[in-house]
């Protein structure tokens, strides 16, 4: 972290990897293992970043080997800045804490900073489909009323709690009228961040009923380190895009600024 505690924090997001434990093998023509490493040497010379948090979809083949090669792509690139996780749909949480262990991996899924919290969210289910259970909704209720007015919160999950307008929707966030009905009793969320889309996207609840999210949170999608999804398709189908991340610089009075970058 910064040593001046007004500055602002700096978060990149990568998510969806896709990664094979053949790292010479490729997902929809993408060779993923590469486009990984490239990413991350990216990040890696952006000294202003203070943390790093993947959103899921380590594993496209479920292999451990697939895990190990993650490990390895990011002790590659040197990096050294805290890297936070969550599991995606195609993801064994056992694994990534089995091998996500040591540094610079935090297996922590609160990021505290003064102005600051980042919450991680469990949204993995037994089907590709997400659900955020009780004990998490819960875990976010009691941290925005810990927070009260002292910090602002952006929460970061896997699955979609919007839907998006093409095939991912099949495997959205399933209970997201009651994360939603969550989210807008706490003034303290200032924006949710996911994964699993393989898109840049802003979006809205009802944005053409103001009245039904006065707050007006934006949903903010991370494009993939692996294949960016061709929304005019109906299934799985890349649109040739490069390999992606989002950054975000957390103010402190509450201002998100946000940016993608391609590589």
């Amino acid at each position: 972290m910064k040593s001046k505690q007004e500055s602002p924090l700096i978060i990149a997001q990568i998510s969806d990897c896709h990664l094979f434990a053949d790292i010479t093998q490729c997902h929809y023509g993408a060779d993923v293992y590469n486009n990984f490493l490239t990413v991350l040497q990216k990040l890696k010379v952006n000294t202003a970043i203070d943390v790093i948090v993947f959103t899921g979809d380590l594993s496209q083949d479920h292999t451990e080997r697939s895990y190990q090669n993650f490990v390895n792509a990011v002790h590659q690139a040197k990096i050294s800045v805290p890297f936070y996780y969550l599991a995606g749909n195609h993801d064994e949480p056992q694994l990534l804490n089995q091998y996500l262990i040591s540094a610079p991996f935090y297996q922590q899924k609160l990021i505290e900073q003064k102005n600051w919290q980042i919450i991680l969210l469990n949204s993995k289910s037994e089907t590709p489909a997400g659900i955020i259970v009780q004990d998490e909704l819960q875990r976010l209720k009691t941290l925005s009323a810990e927070t009260n007015t002292d910090k602002h919160q952006l929460v970061m999950m896997h699955h979609h709690a919007i839907d998006v307008g093409y095939f991912i929707d099949r495997h959205g966030l399933k209970n997201s009228d009651v994360f939603w009905q969550v989210i807008e009793q706490q003034p303290t969320i200032k924006a949710i961040a996911c994964g699993h889309v393989h898109r840049a996207l802003t979006v809205y609840l009802s944005p053409n009923k103001p009245q039904e999210n006065k707050r007006s949170i934006p949903l903010y999608t991370c494009p993939a380190t692996s294949i960016q999804f061709d929304p005019a398709k109906e299934t799985v189908s890349s649109t040739g895009e490069s390999a992606g991340y989002r950054l975000f610089t957390l103010f402190a009075d509450g201002k998100i600024e946000t940016n993608v970058v391609y590589v």
